[in-house]
This record gives C-alpha cells, sequence and structure tokens, in this order.
C-alpha cells in the first residue's frame, strides 16, 4: 500500500517529501533554462502523475496539452522568482 501524501501545509513547512529523480531543478541564480529543459521537466512531471511513458493515441491529445500546461506554467513561474543572490 502507497503511503499518503503529505499535505500543502506539511510541505511548507519543510517537511521533506522525495521528489521523482528524473525532473531537475531549473531555477539557478546564474543561468535561466532552457526551452528544451523545461518541456523535458514538463514530460517528466506527465510521465510520473499518469503512470504512462507513452500514451495510447486516444489519451495523446490529453497528454499533449498537459506538458504544454505544465511548461507553460514552469516558465511563468521561473521567470516570477527572485534570488536572494539577485537582491545583492
Amino acid at each position: 500500500m502507497r503511503p499518503p501524501l503529505p499535505s500543502m501545509s506539511s510541505l511548507r513547512s519543510g517537511y521533506n517529501y522525495i521528489m521523482c529523480r528524473s525532473i531537475k531543478q531549473l531555477h539557478h541564480p546564474e543561468f535561466t533554462p532552457t526551452e528544451e529543459e523545461i518541456n523535458a521537466a514538463a514530460l517528466q512531471y506527465i510521465r510520473k502523475v499518469s503512470g504512462f511513458r507513452q500514451p495510447s493515441r486516444a489519451n495523446q491529445v490529453a497528454f499533449d496539452q498537459a506538458i504544454s500546461e505544465v511548461a507553460q506554467t514552469t516558465r511563468v513561474l521561473i521567470e516570477n522568482l527572485q534570488s536572494i543572490a539577485a537582491q545583492k
């Protein structure tokens, strides 16, 4: 049986939850991630969440749409994050 996922409040309070190892950290004060890196992270995330490495033809549109939306949200997040190094 799979253990329950942590609540958002426990994540915010520093709960150490292990993320998928194939998704790499994209935010870094010294470089901006490429479109390829953002799209690869989105693909890995959708694969992990859906449980499918490759969707069936019936699910391809939904799979592609989800990747596109996660990639767009990731771009917005990275653009809006502020680095402590940048503030100095």
